[in-house]
């Protein structure tokens, strides 16, 4: 395997962790406001299920973008300068929730974390949809000129199988939250969760799974059919799981789906990185964008120290906060008075 193999492999990787992780964190803020209708200490059970974890699994994403920089900096100049809006609505929503996750229980003030929980569903649901959006784009290509630069418009981006992408990744994460919740709750919070996630469950296997065998029959290749097929299956466990009630098995079913799902992706797309619609020659591959062979070397020894401690101590913290939360276990809000803060 080449470096440059290893690398695009490794960026597949962190991807994988980044939508598998933060996608269960999606998830549940856009059932947040559903699941917890009516009441406050519903809502904190929900939010504090990925209250010690979400800021973490945004590790993956900083990773993933700082790797792409490095190894491949003409994939990544592409990248953004054509998803330039899409990209900052995200970095946008991103922030916006992670003001409303930090804020929302400084004050203790209905109208206050109203207002903060509409930030949390706006910041899950509009990354959620955007990267289902943006991955389905990379992988039929978009319009590259002979200097490697996007040459179209806005509207050359929403076709119908970039618009199908979003609706997967949107349904798929909102399973995935819901499968997350039903392991992480107790009593009325779970039996919610456990209600949307079968709600969930139909169109999920119909969206992803169509969303699927079209990236396979048109940019797939022969070995892409096993994760199609493992991603299909997985929806399939999730759903016997969920309703034989063995909950760790419907959250490792979603996984499934969510790692084959990206796999089949990035499969589709090697060896290139991101395809031309104008003309095949304006590829950009793994070869004619990468960093230089000395670059991809020393990075690839700093790779080799640094993500086992990551992953040990992210799999630490998941360990020690493994139990479920219940309605019960919420204490009283400590926030201070929204007139004390205008004061």
């Amino acid at each position: 395997m080449s470096l440059q193999e290893f690398w695009f492999v490794l960026i597949g990787v962190l991807f994988t962790g980044y939508f598998v992780l933060e996608g269960f964190d999606f998830g549940v803020g856009m059932l947040m406001p559903i699941l917890g209708k009516g009441s406050d200490t519903r809502r904190r059970v929900v939010l504090n299920t990925i209250g010690p974890v979400w800021d973490a699994n945004e590790v993956w994403l900083i990773t993933a973008g700082a790797a792409m920089f490095a190894a491949f900096p003409e994939w990544y100049a592409s990248l953004f300068s054509g998803f330039y809006l899409a990209l900052l609505l995200v970095l946008v929503a991103l922030i916006l929730r992670i003001c409303a996750i930090e804020y929302r229980g400084k004050i203790d003030d209905p109208r206050w974390r109203a207002r903060c929980d509409i930030g949390i569903g706006i910041g899950s649901w509009i990354p959620a949809l955007a990267w289902g959006w943006v991955f389905a784009n990379v992988v039929h290509g978009v319009p590259l000129d002979e200097k490697k630069q996007f040459a179209g418009s806005v509207a050359d981006l929403f076709g119908p199988y970039a618009l199908l992408g979003a609706v997967a990744t949107g349904l798929l994460f909102a399973l995935h939250g819901a499968m997350f919740l039903v392991l992480k709750t107790g009593g009325e919070v779970r039996a919610a969760a456990r209600r949307a996630a079968r709600l969930l469950l139909p169109p999920a296997v119909v969206v992803v799974g169509g969303f699927g065998l079209w990236t396979q029959l048109s940019y797939g290749t022969g070995w892409t059919w096993i994760p199609l097929a493992l991603a299909v299956l997985g929806l399939l466990i999730a759903a016997a799981a969920d309703f034989a009630q063995r909950d760790g098995w419907a959250f490792t079913g979603t996984t499934v789906t969510v790692a084959a799902a990206t796999a089949l992706l990035f499969g589709s797309l090697f060896p290139n990185v991101l395809p031309s619609t104008i003309d095949a020659a304006f590829d950009l591959t793994i070869h004619n964008a990468s960093s230089t062979p000395y670059t991809l070397k020393v990075m690839s020894w700093a790779a080799a120290f640094i993500a086992p401690v990551v992953v040990v101590y992210q799999g630490w913290t998941y360990w020690v906060f493994r139990k479920r939360i219940t309605v019960e276990q919420i204490p009283a809000p400590v926030g201070l008075p929204l007139g004390s803060v205008q004061d």
